[in-house]
């Protein structure tokens, strides 16, 4: 078990903890509201059981707030990364797989890549990039293609959570 290393998540008011936890889950601050919701004690003070909690938020949810959710994540070296309109952790998390040293080809690539996997998923590819290379995140694209809507839905809710526990782990 892991203890925050700048804070006390049991300490804080609704208003700052909602403010410390709104972006774990991309632009979507009501994870944070639901887990401040669901009481304070000092479980909240250690990463893993605060991710737990969280992780079940999103899982419980209904489909079209995780599909909100899902959506509120960037393409992997889309528009908005290449414009610098990623949120910090968004654009630490891309920068720490290399993506923002791709060439000129490999750009092209993830532009078709995010093309062809949204044209049919209907949301973008989500990734939790820590610990992989451009490379690697290029393969992991040209497979989850071939998946099937539902199991990808639960493929990119995974890797949401591995995304939350990533941002929690550095705070």
């Amino acid at each position: 078990m892991s203890a925050f290393r700048t804070l006390k998540p049991s300490t804080l008011s609704r208003a700052d903890f909602v403010r410390t936890f709104a972006d774990i889950y991309e632009h979507s601050p009501w994870v944070a509201e639901k887990a401040f919701d669901l009481g304070q004690d000092a479980g909240l003070d250690d990463v893993e059981r605060l991710h737990q909690r969280m992780s079940e938020i999103l899982l419980s949810a209904d489909h079209a707030s995780q599909l909100a959710l899902i959506n509120a994540h960037p393409d992997l070296a889309g528009k908005a990364a290449v414009q610098g309109q990623l949120t910090a952790a968004s654009t630490h998390e891309q920068a720490g797989a290399g993506i923002h040293q791709c060439s000129s080809e490999e750009f092209q690539r993830f532009t078709e890549l995010n093309e062809a996997y949204k044209a049919k998923f209907k949301f973008p590819f989500i990734m939790a990039v820590k610990g992989s290379n451009r490379h690697q995140i290029i393969k992991a694209f040209e497979a989850r293609l071939h998946n099937p809507l539902d199991s990808e839905f639960q493929c990119a809710l995974a890797e949401i959570n591995k995304i939350a526990l990533f941002r929690l782990l550095t705070l």
